[in-house]
């Protein structure tokens, strides 16, 4: 269920009801471990649906860790983890993984290795969410369209193994609007300080691709899909190139924004699943994480 905020973009929804599509798909322990955390987050997003290069799951800890509370932050840092262990949280549920490629050398001075110690130390477990959440029926992505009122929602880029879900989305707007009043919208909803564009900030667009993170590679697709406007993060000067090219209007609103507000959300729907199922796992979100760039 979602509240009437949405309508004529008030404000951001709130979500009444978890993962509306799980039905009773997923059973609850009395006393839940990182294992099943685990199991939980594979019927939400299917570790199956990651990109090749991506590394989710367990990053560091214990299967058998029992689990009382579970803070959520965008990206695993050492002020994360200190956060969850001084919140007396056992996981410290992450969108990007700590490790993408096997490490030669644990170096604790330097990163990663300052994050593990930190987590041993601390007895805290971490655990990645990434693009197997952005392409999950429910993800980031899908909370980006709901954020935005889309309508007549599709996958940006299909996933032929999982037809609920898909990378990215294709909507439209409920009223058609310019480049630079979505930019605005956008910066209010995701708490954006400042954006980047590509194109006439008076250009009307009603059809929006999105595709929260870094997406410049999903430039043509939006094309494609008949996308007015993309709306993404972490654009390179040579897409926004290509974009400029192809003639589509981009709002580049960063990496970190274009996912942290969704991922909040979806933090949320995990809260409500874990009341609704009466499973005694308290859910945070770790407030103080902020975009690593600064504006001038």
């Amino acid at each position: 269920m979602r509240s009437n905020a949405l309508e004529a973009g008030k404000g951001a929804p709130v979500y009444d009801a978890p993962f509306p599509f799980l039905g009773g798909r997923t059973s609850f322990p009395v006393k839940p471990t990182v294992k099943d955390l685990m199991g939980w987050l594979e019927t939400v997003a299917p570790l199956s649906i990651s990109e090749k290069w991506d590394n989710p799951g367990l990053q560091v800890g214990s299967y058998g860790q029992q689990i009382r509370k579970i803070m959520l932050s965008l990206d695993p840092t050492v002020e994360a983890v200190r956060e969850a262990r001084r919140r007396n949280a056992q996981v410290l549920l992450v969108h990007h993984p700590l490790l993408f490629k096997p490490l030669s050398c644990l170096n604790l001075d330097t990163y990663p290795g300052t994050v593990i110690q930190e987590s041993l130390q601390g007895n805290v477990s971490i655990v990645a969410i990434h693009t197997n959440l952005d392409g999950a029926a429910e993800g980031i992505n899908q909370i980006l369209a709901e954020l935005l009122s889309l309508q007549d929602v599709e996958p940006l880029q299909e996933i032929p193994q999982y037809p609920e879900g898909g990378m990215g989305r294709v909507g439209t707007l409920p009223e058609r609007t310019s480049v630079g009043l979505l930019a605005e919208r956008l910066k209010s909803l995701l708490s954006a300080e400042k954006v980047r564009i590509i194109g006439s900030t008076d250009r009307p667009v009603g059809r929006i691709a999105l595709l929260g993170g870094a997406g410049g590679s999903m430039i043509s697709r939006a094309v494609e899909m008949g996308a007015d406007v993309f709306v993404t993060g972490d654009v390179t000067y040579h897409q926004a190139l290509e974009a400029k090219t192809l003639g589509l209007a981009l709002i580049d609103a960063g990496h970190f924004c274009t996912e942290r507000t969704a991922y909040h959300h979806f933090g949320n729907r995990l809260k409500h699943l874990f009341r609704e199922k009466q499973v005694t796992v308290e859910v945070e979100m770790y407030q103080e994480e902020r975009d690593p760039f600064a504006y001038e």
